[in-house]
């Protein structure tokens, strides 16, 4: 199927009269790009702006257009146009030459899709999981309370019984196992508990108790493990964009249980949807720094210097207090307590 498109026509140019920073070119930048599949928000940007994510200044794209952007289609050209003050981005269509005799063709129509801010294969294992439960929140989720045949533990294509499950209106629910809680670096408040995923289930009976079928089960499942309604996927079409308002995390884990990441980790900020955090949006992280000395009396001394910025993370699950991100550069690696602000 031809993967299609959208999106960020993108990227490429140089300063709106309102950006507090003018944007700025690659070095050597191509004249045109022509969009093939495969194809990402993320990567077209790259080869044209040294930030990739402002690319909805060139289009002055409002917040509703930069989740829904504008449709592109393989075999359209993106062109660099530099012919005014302000390098510009356009959509040139293939010409069909005035000697071309038309022939009769076959047409079909492909089915669009959203041009996807990173590489599938990278966020996808995410799009679901991790999981976070509010403090206290446990007691009153869907539970599993038996099995069918009395089984204890449970996989894939089994049937389970499920307390808390009055209707029919949620079907598909995703189980977990209460896991560690995450722990404000700042704070050093509990305000969520990071949930162990299990697996995926399908509703085939309500009532009380309610009937299950999992249809996904990565560990096995076993009575008291709990349930929550299976968030949509869909997030793979909301383009990268830095937070209108200044936000200011910290980074409290990094998914896996690690000490430390990199690119390609996702790691876990202390900042949700109640501070303004919105799927889509891309944070720097940086680090603290000292420069150690000894002075005459051979006594340690540490004097702070700037900051430095080292990483940059697109947000793609968000929660009320907490949100999950996905390290996309670093120059070094990621490591629990460093700061998260606006790119």
């Amino acid at each position: 199927m031809v993967r299609i498109i959208s999106a960020l026509i993108l990227a490429v140019t140089a300063a709106c009269a309102s950006a507090a920073e003018p944007l700025q070119l690659v070095d050597n930048p191509p004249d045109r790009h022509i969009v093939v599949r495969g194809d990402t928000l993320w990567a077209i940007s790259g080869k044209f702006l040294q930030q990739p994510w402002r690319w909805p200044e060139v289009w002055q794209l409002n917040k509703d257009e930069i989740k829904n952007p504008h449709l592109i289609y393989p075999g359209d050209i993106i062109v660099l146009d530099r012919s005014g003050d302000t390098p510009r981005l356009r959509i040139a269509k293939p010409v069909v030459s005035r000697d071309e005799k038309l022939q009769p063709k076959v047409h079909s129509q492909t089915i669009r899709e959203a041009l996807p801010s990173i590489p599938p294969n990278v966020i996808e294992p995410f799009l679901s999981r991790p999981l976070v439960i509010e403090p206290g929140e446990h007691d009153t989720l869907p539970r599993i309370i038996a099995a069918q045949e009395d089984r204890m533990l449970m996989g894939a294509g089994d049937t389970a019984f499920v307390t808390n499950i009055p209707d029919a209106t949620v079907e598909n629910w995703q189980i977990f196992r209460p896991g560690k809680p995450l722990v404000d670096p700042e704070t050093k408040q509990v305000i969520g508990h990071e949930a162990y995923f299990l697996g995926n289930a399908k509703l085939i009976q309500p009532g009380a108790p309610a009937a299950i079928r999992l249809t996904v089960a990565k560990e096995e499942i076993g009575r008291g493990d709990r349930l929550l309604p299976a968030p949509p996927a869909n997030i793979m079409a909301y383009a990268p964009h830095k937070p209108e308002q200044a936000i200011e995390a910290k980074i409290m884990s990094i998914y896996g249980g690690l000490r430390e990441g990199g690119a390609g980790s996702v790691v876990s900020l202390n900042r949700g949807s109640d501070n303004g955090l919105e799927v889509g949006h891309v944070l720097a992280l940086f680090r603290k720094r000292a420069s150690i000395s000894f002075d005459e009396n051979v006594r340690r001394v540490e004097t702070p210097v700037p900051e430095e910025r080292y990483a940059l993370a697109f947000v793609f699950r968000v929660f009320d207090r907490v949100a999950y991100a996905l390290v996309l550069e670093s120059s070094k690696s990621v490591i629990i307590g460093d700061a998260v602000r606006n790119p």
